[in-house]
């Protein structure tokens, strides 16, 4: 190939890259506009709130530098005031320091189980839809029992059969959330498994693992993601729940669920204990089911 030959070729394939790119490019930026879109006043809030939480948990120490766990006994049940944001507890640790040294330990803990619920719906969900009929008779069977118990319900006698702690509760969260990702899962793949552009690209000839990765996979799992986003927030409610009631993460750990269950003997007389990390999990929850909400207005139909 001589000289001139390779520089054109060069030519060619740098204009095939730039044209991807700007193709992508492109793409990025419509889909930015309608996320912006459909998120609206309230989505962008939330997307705010949620930001701000992430920041607390991946780097506590720039919004409290101080260590949650540190006591001082002579400064116990401090009111808020200039010293103390949200007060002191019975320690007399500051319960602002430990709010946001609290939000990587909740907003793990509802993101693990998230995960577990979201790969266990994953394989019941895509097993019931793709697999045979008798197969999908049994997983729908299976899913449709356990949806039918309320998730909670289901979260405490799990944790009653594996034990008390931070990995039986975000293990026994994870296991009941799953039935319904799995259901939402399912109603989806086959909605999309027996759609005209799926027939089309199988009569084309387009292989059924080609067809599933190019066109089940993409159209399946943005929706599961919004879903998701709503989820956490979920999750979230319900490890703090359980380690309000003991079967969690226990004191002194700053984990919003273990503050409210220190707190709650206190209600009265330090109002304070309770009503901080209950607003953090309020406002966590709160933020991630309307952004949830608001992603799902942007999945594809």
């Amino acid at each position: 190939m001589s000289a001139q030959q390779e520089n054109e070729s060069d030519h060619r394939t740098a204009g095939r890259t730039a044209g991807r790119a700007a193709a992508v490019g492109g793409w990025a930026r419509r889909w930015l506009r309608r996320l912006t879109a459909s998120l609206g006043a309230g989505g962008m809030v939330s997307a705010g709130v949620v930001l701000l939480v992430v920041l607390a948990a991946l780097l506590p120490g720039l919004l409290a530098p101080g260590d949650p766990t540190a006591v001082a006994p002579a400064q116990a049940y401090q009111p808020p005031g200039p010293g103390a944001v949200f007060g002191t507890d019975a320690s007399g640790r500051d319960v602002y320091t430990r709010v946001v040294h609290g939000a990587g330990q909740s907003l793990g803990v509802g993101a693990a189980a998230t995960a577990i619920g979201l790969g266990l719906g994953l394989l019941l969900g895509f097993g019931a839809a793709l697999g045979p009929r008798w197969l999908d008779g049994a997983l729908s069977r299976v899913i449709e029992v356990l949806f039918a118990l309320p998730s909670l319900v289901l979260a405490l006698l799990l944790v009653s059969v594996l034990g008390a702690g931070v990995g039986p509760s975000v293990l026994a969260v994870g296991l009941a959330t799953a039935p319904g990702y799995a259901r939402i899962l399912r109603a989806r793949a086959r909605s999309v498994v027996h759609s005209p552009y799926v027939t089309a690209a199988r009569l084309e000839g387009v292989s059924a693992p080609m067809a599933f990765v190019r066109h089940v996979l993409p159209n399946t799992l943005w929706p599961l993601i919004a879903v998701g986003t709503l989820g956490i927030g979920q999750a979230i409610v319900w490890v703090s729940a359980l380690s309000y009631l003991g079967l969690g993460a226990l004191p002194p750990s700053p984990e919003w669920g273990a503050m409210l269950n220190a707190g709650r003997l206190h209600i009265t007389s330090s109002w304070w204990l309770t009503v901080a990390p209950g607003l953090a999990i309020t406002a966590a929850a709160a933020a991630l089911t309307m952004l949830g909400r608001r992603l799902s207005a942007v999945a594809p139909a």
